[in-house]
């Protein structure tokens, strides 16, 4: 044996590299070390320390594991840490069993849990000063175990804490179990279940003989004994998918079994065998291995488990390779395959996703990702889902009322309609939706309860887990008119810890104030007659030595009150000081009748930007001294300054009484913000209930969020109707209130406030017994109890207590997407997850066996019943539809229509016109859609009316009475002339019915035949019902594209229209995305050195994704209350983030989810009219010479949109005067067009060869289509099979084509909006469509399309793309400065205004890395392009003038250039802005100066510099000393 000793020396002296968290750390910080011990072979470590307070066992093992890590790493040393203790005289034994039980406990389950476990039963008495009895349960064991618990008890006390003990055992009889015959009913049950999962899964496989499967349970049981998934063998199994003699896999290449070569034409059959369960290959019946166990290439395996993606790529030689992941739920593996095309129908009949299979093949690491895989299949066969269904199988079910979704922030993982749909499934009668102060879930909810029948009682109870503060609690508690010049004695308390109740007082320090003077002080230690625990002692250096000699409570108490007398007690966080007082007046039949002041309550009014209220941090703001803090007397002559100093704050503002003081804190949204919170529950009872609801869900979000919404006591109160409040879970007022042993008094005040309470399983607790900060929970019997003391206060106060689980996943598997979330945020216990799922009935009873049967079934089913029945089934939406009001706009839209189309075409309309508005008119007003044409007609022609125009989106371009109206500049009729002079009209010609379905402007220029003028050329054909439908049923949706300078201008307008406090901005939920979750997962596995496959870490994502991270806002939705309602009938409101220092107010829900029920208008920013307005700008100015000026200004409208040059642009670069290689070779000169400037566009464009402005349509729609393209018209316009006007590419394609076909008009619609919404084709589509000759490479094209963009939304922006093409060949200088000043998101003066030569050295730089640039870097080659093509075009850049040059706008000046401040790298668009004011200021003297006015960064400046723009600026304004040098 080897030992180490010498100086004794401290913990950290001896090791001084060890690295322990803090609290651990603290309590080693003053232990001595006496010596160390080892042997010859090094292979344990004994460390003897001496301590002078107690440190738990647990916290001695933590260190014993902190040594072996850090020091020894994965050496075979066994670490031990021998403990001796000297404590002061308080400890007695019996004050030592109390604080360090669990410590034997824990030492006991390391020799035997049958030995912790009669410990843990025993029960204790002590007898004298020295004695102590231990009374064991009588059973077999216990006579076997006894021996050892006491020579434990005698070391630990005698030995190792030097406290003589004299320990004696004596035994007391076993109780029975109460709960037998319930236990054998759940365990009768529990085996019910497993024969139904059996038989249910056997007849799934189809491979039960029909007496089996009509057969008993018993047979059934027999078959699932082994637990293990068997394959699903039938008779012929085995007839002929073997082949005997071979080795896993056999020989590649071309033989097979005997080895004899096959014949050429021979095709191997997809699978050998007639086995109805066998999917591809020979038979096989291993069994499968756990896919977390394959981690290396092992040769041929079999697995088993769910398809969870699937992919088919066609190949060569006409064969495809399969590719599918395959995931057991321990982790997943791909599989990859060949097969022949001619196979695969057959193949994927059975071979898809979600279906379960077992796979035999070879393990191999894919050489094209590096990823483990399955490769060289031999077999694959269709099996039976193998996982557990738990289903709840009690006859009377529970009701669970503590429920989170994935819209609690970062905390539910599980999705509403998943819980939503098991309690259903289950038979539950009701299931509550109770978020993190949210009820963003209720509308997805409510989705799941329309699609049942009417008749299902089933129904969803709409709540809020809410963070309630007690703003109750008055500054002054019981004050009435005390004057603030009266008497208050102020004082402060040391304790042993935080519970009146079970800690005791240990010093009182208190100074009487009069008239704002300190007059009189108190000061005394109190004996506790028990230790001080050592954090106390390290917080306020109190030592038990101190107190031993003082006075007890019992004694001091007395002469404390008599100093009080009458005056007012005033203390720092005073419900923590006078509770002792109070509770300690109780025990000596003292009657406790106070008035009281807390300071941290006047200081969070008084001080309000204060971020926290400690004693030390007040006295800090206030500028008062605090020496020895966190003692008693000090700490009440600081509190004493810091009360005067608050008098004479109170008194400027003319308060005088304590009264006074009260009315001015009252519901102080500062000061609840600073509040600390508690969990509630509140359930909305009916509708007024839902109305309250969302009125507080509002509050808390627009009012008093801070880190969290937050609900004052006193709104509740204010709010209460139609509410149900539950007292929630362990962060819950009442549940707080008995942990920390509050007064009874407070605990009734509680009880009384709510009106059921609430206890949970004990694992969902577990954390409190691990924590360090919750010494009163040290096991489950602890936390047993405190239920029980819960049930007992309803049983007391009459309310309902119920059992919950607090959900926040599903399963328990699910437990693991939110670790990882949690691990994401940052969460050290993350890995330790409570079991947070929905329990099954009987396992929430067995939860709660020890209430006894009877108590369990109460609140496990009858009080969660009760209280659901006391909830009425609603709606969370308002189900009406409530549009704004307008007076007389139906008329006044029908007005506006018929003026503006007896304009165009004349007092007699055509038929053509008159028809379609009747129709339009008609339809629109009935379904009440007038109000919003006129909203969108006031908002159009207000931003007409400032200079702006407005560009139309989606399908309202559709409608006629929105091209009459103003709103759109797209006119829907067929193609037609009209003069504008005498109003004749041509819809009927031949040469004008050729162009149907085209677009009129492509028509040829005609003079009138009546007049002689210039015929107008209109229409775009395009039919009323793409925008709402044949039945008028269709919602509409006005979409409008305004200026992005005058998007808020427009905003603000709808204000105007409708009042203040009318419009909201429509709110979205920002949610994980795929991407981020995928991070999340793969972080987490790298950080805790798990390797996992790439499919693994994609199923576990998919868990993770849709989960709640923000709220935001739609960029330019506005949602319109109607007068006389309140927003919180239809959707609480917020603040978008949370952000308070915005004053925009988003609406909570998702703006989807009330878009049926309020008017949305989408009121959109958009580069296009921007630019519309700059070149007119431009153009008018004297900048450019032409025929413009301010009388006679160049308006964009007149453009004509029929001109050969700009068409000639998508064919060639000839219009621009340059050749294809002035500009890196692209072919077009569209580059820089809106909707054509894009590589991708232009390989369309080029492959399309448009001729005409209808094709150009065409191409838009195809470019923003999904799947509309790429592998769909492109391919068919390759193959010949359609052309760029056959092809579908815009969704009014479909419906026009169909109708013509023959299709019934109707059906042609509902096909339409199916296609281009990604939904496909219904087999009965199809049908109708081949009965009416639709080919089948149209029908194939339809089922690949994901989304489709409306004919009308592509016309309008190929109209705006159409004007600024044309300026860009005719007024090229103000083309290119309003492209650099809008649409250039990386334009450098560095690298693209030094000259040609310069540039096109940087484009081939960046053409040669084109495949690794940054996002950045790309915006920047499109920018070099653009530039380059002006250079080619004979225009050049001039310097920037420091004094003429515009933060973000390009001027044109002599003909060049000159670039924007912004331009320059680094220099963002407020510092672009701050050059641009202070150059307005005069000459910059130095550039000193320049950076002083600007604020510019150095960094900038020295680029400035290098590029020559300060000339010959000095650096400095005054000449230096080392200028001499």
């Amino acid at each position: 044996m080897g030992e180490v000793t010498g100086t004794i020396k401290t913990f950290f002296e001896v090791f001084p590299t060890l690295k322990a968290e803090e609290e651990l750390a603290f309590l080693f910080r003053d232990v001595e070390v006496k010596k160390i011990t080892t042997n010859s072979s090094r292979d344990f470590l004994h460390v003897h320390i001496f301590s002078h307070h107690v440190i738990q066992k647990k916290q001695i093992h933590r260190m014993e594991q902190r040594i072996k890590e850090q020091l020894f790493g994965t050496a075979r040393v066994s670490i031990r840490i021998e403990e001796k203790y000297a404590l002061s005289e308080q400890y007695t034994p019996q004050a030592l069993m109390e604080e360090y039980r669990e410590s034997i406990l824990e030492e006991l389950r390391e020799y035997s849990v049958l030995a912790a476990n009669m410990f843990d039963q025993a029960e204790i008495r002590f007898e004298g000063e020295k004695g102590m009895c231990l009374e064991l349960v009588d059973t077999i064991v216990s006579e076997g175990k006894r021996d050892h618990i006491v020579r434990l008890l005698e070391e630990v006390f005698n030995q190792r804490f030097q406290i003589p003990t004299e320990i004696r055992v004596s035994y007391r009889e076993c109780e029975e179990s109460r709960n037998q015959e319930f236990d054998e009913q759940r365990i009768q049950r529990e085996i019910n279940a497993i024969f139904a999962r059996n038989k249910k899964h056997h007849e799934e496989l189809g491979d039960l003989p029909k007496e089996e499967q009509t057969g008993s349970t018993a047979d059934a049981a027999k078959e699932s004994g082994t637990g293990k998934e068997k394959a699903a063998a039938s008779p012929v199994a085995k007839s002929g998918g073997s082949v005997t003699g071979s080795k896993s896999g056999g020989k590649r290449g071309g033989k097979f079994g005997s080895g004899k070569e096959f014949k050429k034409d021979f095709v191997r059959p997809l699978k050998q065998g007639d086995d109805p369960n066998l999917i591809y290959g020979r038979n096989f019946e291993d069994e499968p291995i756990r896919l977390d166990q394959v981690v290396s290439e092992m040769g041929e395996i079999t697995i088993h488990g769910k398809i969870i993606s699937f992919e088919t790529r066609e190949i060569r030689n006409e064969k495809s390779i399969i590719m599918f992941a395959v995931s057991d739920f321990t982790d997943t593996i791909m599989v990859k395959m060949f097969a022949r095309n001619d196979q695969l129908p057959e193949l994927l009949g059975n071979l898809k996703k979600g279906a379960y299979v077992k796979v035999k093949g070879i393990t191999t690491i894919d050489k094209y990702d590096g990823e483990l895989t399955i490769g060289s299949v031999t077999g694959i066969r269709k099996i039976g889902d193998f996982t557990v269904k738990r289903e709840d199988l009690s006859p009377l079910k529970r009701v669970e009322l503590h429920c989170h979704t994935k819209m609690s922030d970062m905390d539910g993982v599980s999705e509403v309609q998943d819980i939503v749909r098991r309690a259903h499934d289950w038979g539950h009668p009701a299931i509550a939706v109770t978020d993190h102060g949210t009820a963003q879930a209720f509308p997805d909810a409510n989705h799941y309860i329309e699609r049942l029948d009417k008749d299902d009682p089933f129904k969803i109870i709409y709540g809020v887990e809410g963070y309630v503060v007690d703003d109750l609690t008055e500054i002054a508690v019981g004050a009435g008119t005390e004057s603030l010049d009266g008497t208050y004695v102020v004082f402060d308390l040391e304790t042993t810890g935080f519970s009146a109740i079970k800690d005791r007082i240990i010093e009182i320090g208190a100074v009487k104030v009069q008239n704002g003077e300190i007059v009189d002080s108190f000061s005394t230690f109190v004996n506790p007659k028990r230790p001080i625990p050592f954090e106390i002692t390290q917080l306020t250096s109190i030592t038990d030595e101190m107190v031993m000699d003082s006075p007890d409570i019992e004694t001091i108490l007395p002469q404390f009150l008599e100093f009080v007398g009458d005056a007012v007690l005033v203390a720092h966080n005073a419900g923590f000081d006078v509770g002792f007082i109070e509770q300690n007046c109780r025990y000596q039949d003292i009657d406790p009748n106070f008035v009281y002041v807390d300071t941290v309550a006047l200081a969070r009014v008084l001080l309000p930007t204060l971020s926290k209220y400690k004693l030390n941090i007040v006295a800090k703001a206030l500028d008062i001294s605090l020496e020895n803090h966190h003692r008693a007397v000090d700490d009440a002559g600081a509190t004493a300054e810091i009360f005067v100093k608050f008098v004479q704050m109170l008194k400027d503002r003319n308060i005088t009484t304590l009264k006074e003081m009260n009315q001015f804190g009252d519901m102080n949204p500062n000061a609840i913000r600073k509040l600390p919170t508690h969990h509630i529950i509140i359930l909305a009872k009916n509708n007024i209930g839902r109305y309250n609801l969302y009125q507080l869900v509002s509050a808390s979000h627009l009012t008093y969020f801070a880190r969290r919404p937050r609900i004052p006591k006193s709104l509740l109160n204010q709010y209460r109707e139609g509410l149900i409040i539950g007292s929630a879970c362990e962060a819950g007022e009442l549940y707080q209130a008995i942990l920390n042993h509050k007064s009874p008094e407070a605990i009734a005040r509680l009880a009384d406030f709510y009106d059921y309470y609430e206890i949970q399983p004990l694992g969902n607790n577990n954390f409190m017994i691990e924590s360090e900060k919750i010494s009163d929970v040290n096991s489950e019997e602890d936390l047993k109890n405190i239920n029980r003391e819960i049930v007992e206060l309803g049983e007391k106060f009459k309310k309902p207590v119920v059992a919950t689980c607090d959900v926040h996943f599903l399963d328990p598997g699910d437990e693991v997407y939110r670790r990882i979330i949690m691990a994401g945020k940052g969460f050290s216990d993350a890995d330790n997850q409570a079991p947070l799922y929905l329990r099954t009935t009987e396992e929430m009873l067995a939860e709660f066996e020890y209430l006894g049967s009877a108590k369990a079934q109460e609140i496990v089913i009858e009080n969660p019943n009760k209280i659901a029945d006391m909830i009425e089934k609603i709606s969370p939406v308002n189900p009406n539809k409530c549009p704004p009001v307008i007076e007389n706009s139906e008329q006044d839209l029908r007005d506006i229509c018929y003026n503006r189309a007896h304009e165009i075409y004349g007092e007699d309309l055509p038929i053509q016109v008159s028809s379609r508005l009747e129709k339009e008119l008609n339809s629109i007003i009935s379904n009440g859609y007038s109000v919003m044409y006129i909203i969108a007609q006031k908002l159009v022609w207000k931003s007409n009316d400032d200079g702006y125009l407005v560009g139309s989106r989606g399908s309202v371009g559709s409608s006629f009475v929105a091209t009459m109206a103003g709103i759109t500049e797209v006119n829907p009729l067929s193609p037609h002339y009209y003069c504008a002079n005498c109003h004749y009209s041509d819809f009927e010609s031949e040469e004008v019915k050729a162009y149907a379905g085209c677009c009129g402007f492509d028509m040829p220029d005609k003079k009138c035949p009546v007049c002689g003028e210039p015929l107008v050329k209109a229409g775009f054909d395009i039919p009323f019902e793409t925008f709402l439908g044949f039945k008028g049923d269709k919602e509409p949706d006005i979409d409008l594209n305004f200026s992005g300078d005058y998007q808020a201008k427009a905003h603000k307008y709808t204000e105007v229209l409708f009042g203040e406090g009318h419009t909201f901005k429509a709110g979205t939920i920002g949610t994980l995305a795929d991407k981020t979750a995928y991070g999340y997962v793969k972080n987490y596995y790298e950080e805790r050195g798990l390797r996992k496959r790439r499919c693994e870490i994609e199923r576990v994502s998919q868990g993770c994704t849709g989960i709640r991270r923000s709220t935001g806002q739609h960029p330019g939705g506005i949602v319109v209350l109607p007068h006389g309602h309140n927003i919180n009938e239809f959707t609480p409101v917020q603040h978008p983030a949370n952000d308070m220092t915005t004053d925009i107010t988003t609406t909570h829900f998702d703006y989807h989810s009330i878009d049926h029920n309020l008017l949305k208008l989408d009121i959109l920013g958009h580069d296009d009219p921007t630019m519309i307005r700059m070149l007119e700008e431009y153009i008018t100015s004297d900048a450019l010479p032409n025929e413009y000026n301010e009388e006679h200004p160049f308006i964009a409208t007149e453009i004509p949109l029929d001109d050969r040059n700009v068409i000639s642009l998508f064919h060639d670069t000839s219009a621009l005067g340059i050749k294809p290689e002035d500009i890196s070779g692209c072919p077009l000169g569209s580059l820089g067009i809106p909707e054509f400037g894009t590589d991708f566009v232009i390989q369309m464009v080029q492959e399309a060869n448009p001729q005409s402005l209808s094709d150009l349509i065409r191409i838009s729609g195809l470019s923003h289509g999904t799947n509309v393209w790429l592998g769909n018209a492109q391919e068919l316009i390759k193959a010949g099979k359609a052309t760029i006007s056959t092809a579908i590419c815009t969704r009014d394609d479909i419906m026009i084509y169909l109708i013509n076909q023959g299709v019934e008009s109707a059906l042609s619609f509902t096909i339409m909006e199916s296609v281009r919404k990604g939904k496909g084709l219904k087999p009965e589509w199809e049908e109708a469509m081949r009965e009416k000759d639709v080919p089948e490479w149209y029908i194939d094209s339809c089922k690949k399309i994901s989304y489709m963009f409306p004919k009308a939304h592509a016309a309008a922006y190929v109209m705006m793309a159409y004007r600024i093409a044309y300026c860009k060949i005719n007024y090229p200088l103000a083309y290119y400065a309003a492209y650099f000043s809008i649409r250039a998101d990386a334009f450098s003066y560095e690298l693209m205004c030094q000259g040609k030569e310069k540039l096109n050295y940087y484009i081939k730089d960046y053409q040669k890395r084109s495949d690794f640039l940054s996002n950045k870097e790309q915006d920047t080659l499109k920018d070099m392009r653009l530039v380059q093509e002006m250079y080619a075009r004979g225009l050049e850049f001039m310097p920037i003038d420091l004094y003429r040059a515009k933060a973000k706008k390009f001027l044109i000046v002599d003909g060049k250039l000159m670039p924007s401040f912004a331009s320059i790298e680094g220099m963002g668009e407020k510092a672009a802005e701050a050059v641009e004011i202070a150059s307005q200021d005069g000459p910059y003297l130095s550039l000193d100066d320049f950076r002083q006015r600007t604020k510019v960064s150095k960094t900038v400046i020295d680029l400035m510099a290098d590029l020559g723009l300060f000339g010959d600026l000095p650096q400095s304004n005054q000449l230096s000393l080392f200028d001499f040098a």
